[in-house]
């Protein structure tokens, strides 16, 4: 490709690339729990701007285009919630996600919300991302179904 991906702060100029990027990422999920409907595919620009506000987010560019995205917020209890861990289909298994959930953890350390914990949640079928999430040492901690098709699971981590 002869350009590295560099990893970046998200900010509010990110916020329609990563949109685009999260909706075109998350039709795999949608496919495989046969839910079009799930909240990724309808957010809107208004509220991607407004998590990126309210957390912290990242982005992996390829030049000028953005080709993942992670968000996350830290609560008062100081658990880091990580979400919306997308990569381009097209980029994907190169390593790209775990170098940006490597990054996400990395980013609010120093300050005084650094988190105690992480946690993310998956659906129960997302085998690709359950095995990247243990792999980073996350662990089940629950499971929830919030529908006749899909369970959620969440992992954890001690930060």
């Amino acid at each position: 490709m002869g350009l590295s991906v560099t990893i970046s702060v998200a900010d509010a100029r990110d916020a329609e690339q990563i949109l685009k990027l999260q909706y075109l990422c998350y039709q795999s999920e949608a496919e495989l729990y046969g839910d079009w409907s799930i909240e990724p595919l309808t957010q809107s620009l208004d509220a991607v701007r407004a998590e990126l506000a309210e957390g912290y987010g990242l982005v992996a560019r390829l030049g000028d285009e953005v080709v993942a995205s992670v968000r996350a917020r830290t609560d008062e209890d100081g658990t880091a919630h990580i979400a919306k861990l997308i990569v381009h289909p097209r980029m994907r298994r190169h390593g790209i996600g775990g170098r940006l959930l490597d990054a996400i953890e990395r980013h609010p350390a120093g300050t005084d919300a650094a988190p105690k914990r992480f946690q993310l949640f998956t659906g129960h079928r997302s085998e690709g991302n359950l095995r990247l999430y243990r792999a980073k040492g996350y662990a089940q901690v629950g499971s929830r179904e919030v529908g006749p098709r899909l369970t959620l699971v969440t992992l954890e981590k001690a930060a």
